[in-house]
């Protein structure tokens, strides 16, 4: 029992009842045998065990429930010292509470403060509570203790302690005047104090300062009102920490009523997160609410769920007008089926940015919007609604819409402007050709690509192919310069590299900084089958032969034209009639990512593949557009292609040499004259005798020999050349009345359908045709 009042006695057990006027002394020695009987009644009739000590700690008087309670008779205990029923570790501080109260006598719990453990006679051990009372009798001071066994009390407790450290919270239990009666693990650690220095102490230790007054009122308040409830409702409450900390709390409070009287049970919790998570969600809402940008929330069934101020003024509808109406609402008849769309493709967790439509207003007119839209899940991450930002993006397609018309307004004149620079090629007869030019896609679109043919007469056709690197304008206007500059050489009839030559000097002359150009000029001799190349540093010319494949042409690698100081250098490569001449700029196989080698290699296994026969040039063409530009609206360069196929060989041809002498002219009018004999060409004779008459003078005249005779026929005309030694090019000029000499050229330039003079290696060649 941990501490019963008395001191240890060495008087015989059953004393008390041995000597009867010991036992009457209780009531008094006066007093009649029927009041010593009515106490003896009420001591029988007490529910506590009931344990009656003289001075010296001996046992005098017990009652059944303490026989129940101990475990012994009544003669086991009457006479023996009281410390028999006291666990021995307990005798000394028993024996000095008993003689402290002794000297204290008053009406009050033994050992307050104190555990206190009674033993039983089989030497089990319980808690118990006991009230001591003083009784004065003439035999002196005897002690009344009634013991009360608390085993289910202080099971009770324990369970209860159990579950205050169980709980999740901390949990500050406080008695009605706020003073820390019991805390829990979590109190020591949310607060930071050891429960020792928290016990006994007032509450308002947990609160900050300047909360004490108000907190000592709702406290006050609460325990008038008593009811499960949180504390300060409605008001922002903190908790104060050992170090002086503050951080938000929401506190629970529980009545609890005792024996001691009533307790207070407070549930502390610590709301940190919640509070920033709060403050996260109060900033996005008003970030929401302030938006520009219409925003609103839908179910998967498309009811809307939320509407903010600028889905408002943008809709015009207010919040309550669309509130669990269906998004579709929104939509105008024709795009109403998008929304199902949308919404499926919501509900399988996709995300959809930049969606752009149109949407009706509440006054029925449309507007372009650009709509983002994402799901919006529970916490078992099930998509259950969307949410969409819709910006209005009307004047931006309308600007858009103008900036197109714009652009293509300077497109076309920009396009009408090149391809009034590049010129038409004309139709030369017997020589095949098809062209493509394509502007690019991206950017000012022009650029300085170019191609040409020039008919040079006698069967010859220049081919002319440049690049002006750059883009625009200015690209443009030196891409014109130089056409019409190449073309003006051509028509000389001189050769391609010294065209090349005279075009790096203009290139040069146009002072255009850091201005190159590639280009590529090839004259082809459909009677001889031979083609001559010169290339400043242009792509290869390919040649494609049905039954042979394609190849490139060898020509000599020349520096581009705008160098400067360079001397170009020409090839002279045999081709059979029919073969196919195949010429481009670099935008056909410059592109972004890939190799230049690679795809020239690409180009040149499809051109083998298209010409396994004689293909149509046109569907050719468009062919090698498609294999290597796929994409015919990605091309960030313009491209030019061109397909040239050769002529068949003249049907008949003779060549002659003749010495310069005046000899050889009725030599040589008799050459021709057997060979339009045999050509059945008869009806030309006279004419054609005519002029080679005058031109085989002028080489006799004025040139030097060996002069050579080469005469040949097409289906369509008849051509005669005659070549010399002399760089001298002949020159008609006006005749007097009386000079014998001066008419011969003006004659040919009369009567023959075309004539020219071009310079050779070796001298020059004058030549005219006539039709058939």
């Amino acid at each position: 029992m941990g501490d019963f009042v008395g001191s240890h006695s060495t008087r015989a057990a059953g004393a008390a009842f041995q000597e009867p006027c010991r036992c009457g002394a209780l009531l008094d020695e006066a007093a009649p045998a029927g009041a010593e009987e009515r106490f003896r009644g009420l001591l029988e009739a007490a529910p506590d065990a009931m344990v009656i000590v003289d001075d010296t700690g001996t046992i005098r008087l017990v009652n059944a429930q303490t026989e129940s309670l101990f475990g012994y008779q009544r003669e086991e205990l009457l006479g023996h010292p009281v410390e028999i029923l006291v666990p021995s570790r307990f005798h000394a501080q028993h024996t000095h509470h008993r003689n402290g109260y002794a000297n204290n006598r008053q009406v009050r719990p033994m050992g307050a403060g104190l555990e206190l453990n009674g033993l039983r006679k089989d030497g089990t051990e319980f808690p118990v509570e006991i009230s001591l009372s003083p009784l004065e009798t003439t035999d002196g001071l005897l002690l009344s203790a009634a013991v009360r066994d608390v085993s289910d009390r202080k099971a009770a407790e324990e369970r209860f302690r159990g579950l205050l450290e169980a709980a999740p919270d901390a949990m500050v239990i406080v008695d009605d005047t706020g003073t820390i009666r019991l805390v829990n693990a979590q109190t020591e650690s949310l607060f930071g104090y050891q429960r020792e220095e928290l016990l006994g102490h007032p509450v308002e230790i947990l609160v900050p300062s300047r909360f004490h007054a108000q907190h000592t009122h709702h406290r006050n308040g609460y325990a008038n009102n008593r009811q499960v409830r949180p504390m300060g409702a409605g008001l922002e409450l903190n908790g104060l920490r050992k170090d002086g900390t503050e951080f938000p709390v929401e506190i629970s409070l529980s009545p609890l009523e005792t024996t001691d009287g009533l307790l207070l049970s407070a549930a502390v919790r610590d709301v940190s997160d919640r509070k920033a998570a709060e403050e996260r969600i109060n900033e996005l809402a008003g970030l929401v609410e302030s938006s520009q940008d219409a925003i609103l929330a839908k179910t998967l069934d498309g009811d809307i769920t939320y509407w903010n101020a600028a889905a408002q003024q943008l809709y015009g509808y207010l919040p309550a007008e669309v509130m669990g109406r269906h998004v579709s609402l929104l939509a105008p008849p024709e795009h109403r089926d998008e929304i199902d769309a949308l919404l499926e493709r919501l509900s399988n967790g996709e995300k959809v940015e930049h969606f752009e439509t149109l949407r009706l207003t509440r006054s029925g007119d449309l507007l372009d919007v650009d709509i983002t839209l994402w799901p919006t899940r529970a916490a078992d991450g099930t998509v259950v609604g969307a949410c969409a930002i819709v910006r209005d993006i009307s004047d931006r397609k309308r600007a858009e819409a103008e900036l197109t018309a714009l652009y293509e307004q300077q497109r076309h004149i920009a396009l009408t402007l090149q391809r009034s620079l590049m010129g038409t090629p004309p139709a030369i007869p017997g020589l095949s050709t098809a062209s493509r030019y394509r502007p690019a896609t991206q950017g000012a679109g022009v650029g300085g690509d170019w191609f040409d043919l020039i008919p040079l007469g006698a069967g010859r056709v220049g081919v002319l192919i440049g690049d002006v690197m750059g883009r625009g304008l200015e690209a443009a206007a030196v891409m014109g310069q130089l056409r019409s500059a190449a073309h003006a050489l051509a028509k000389t009839g001189m050769q391609p590299r010294q065209l090349m030559q005279a075009l790096d000097t203009c290139v040069t002359d146009l002072d255009v900084p850091d201005q190159l150009v590639t280009c590529c000029y090839l004259v082809i001799a459909s009677d001889a089958g031979e083609v001559t190349i010169c290339s400043a540093g242009h792509l290869p010319t390919l040649v494609a032969t049905p039954g042979d494949g394609a190849r490139p042409l060898p020509v000599p690698v020349n520096a581009p034209l705008g160098v400067g100081g360079v001397l170009y250098q020409q090839s002279s490569v045999v081709i059979p009639p029919g073969a196919t001449l195949m010429l481009y700029t670099d935008g056909l196989i410059e592109t972004p990512g890939s190799d230049i080698e690679d795809q020239l290699t690409k180009l040149t296994t499809t051109l083998s593949r298209l010409f396994t026969t004689a293909p149509d040039l046109e569907a050719a063409a468009d062919h090698v557009l498609t294999a290597l530009l796929p994409d015919a609206e990605s091309h960030n360069d313009d491209v030019t292609l061109l397909l040239a196929r050769l002529p068949d060989a003249p049907l008949a041809a003779v060549t002659t040499g003749l010495p310069a002498v005046p000899e050889s002219v009725p030599e040589g009018r008799a050459f021709l004259g057997k060979a339009l004999t045999s050509w059945d060409c008869t009806a030309l004779a006279d004419d054609a005798r005519l002029l080679l008459s005058e031109v085989l003078t002028n080489a006799v005249q004025h040139a030097l020999g060996p002069i050579r005779l080469h005469v040949c026929r097409t289906a369509t005309e008849l051509t005669v050349e005659v070549s010399d030694h002399s760089p001298q090019l002949p020159q008609p000029r006006p005749a007097a009345e009386d000079a014998e000499s001066g008419r011969g050229l003006i004659l040919v330039r009369a009567l023959a359908d075309n004539w020219g003079v071009r310079p050779t290696d070796e001298g020059k060649t004058t030549w005219f045709t006539l039709g058939l």
